[in-house]
C-alpha cells in the first residue's frame, strides 16, 4: 500500500532543499564574513539566495511536486518567485536581528533560517503554487 502523496512530496522537498540550503550557504557564508561588516551581513541574503532560488524551482516544480497540480508556466513562475520573495524576507530578518542587533556570528541565523523558511515555503507551495 502506497503512502499519503504529501510524504513523498516532503520528502522529495527535504531532499532538495538541502541542495538549495548548501548553495545558499555557499553563496552566504564567504560574503557575509568576508565581503560585509557583522553588522552588513543581511546584504549576503539577496545574492544567496537568488541562486537557491533559481535551482529551487527547477527541483520543486519537476521533482519535489512531480504529478501534483498543474503545470501553468509563467503564471506559475510568478507565484513561485513570490513564495520565495517570503523566504528572502524571512532569511534577511533573521540574518538582521542575528548579526546586528544580536551581534552573532554570520553562521547564526542559518540555523533558524534553515529550518522555518522551508517549512512555510513547503506548505505555500503546495497549497498555492504546486496545486
Amino acid at each position: 500500500m502506497r503512502g499519503h502523496p504529501m510524504v513523498g512530496q516532503l520528502v522529495r522537498f527535504l531532499f532538495a532543499g538541502g541542495i538549495t540550503t548548501a548553495l545558499y550557504t555557499a553563496v552566504y557564508l564567504p560574503l557575509a564574513t568576508w565581503v560585509f561588516a557583522r553588522d552588513q551581513a543581511v546584504f549576503a541574503v539577496p545574492p544567496a539566495f537568488l541562486v537557491a532560488v533559481t535551482a529551487g524551482f527547477w527541483l520543486h516544480s519537476r521533482w519535489s511536486f512531480r504529478g501534483h497540480g498543474e503545470r501553468t508556466g509563467a503564471g506559475q513562475q510568478a507565484k513561485f518567485v513570490g513564495v520565495q520573495a517570503s523566504g528572502l524576507a524571512m532569511h534577511a530578518a533573521i540574518t538582521w536581528v542575528a548579526t546586528d542587533l544580536l551581534n552573532q556570528p554570520p553562521w547564526v541565523p542559518l540555523i533558524p533560517g534553515v529550518i522555518l523558511v522551508p517549512i512555510v515555503t513547503f506548505f505555500l507551495n503546495r497549497q498555492w503554487v504546486f496545486r
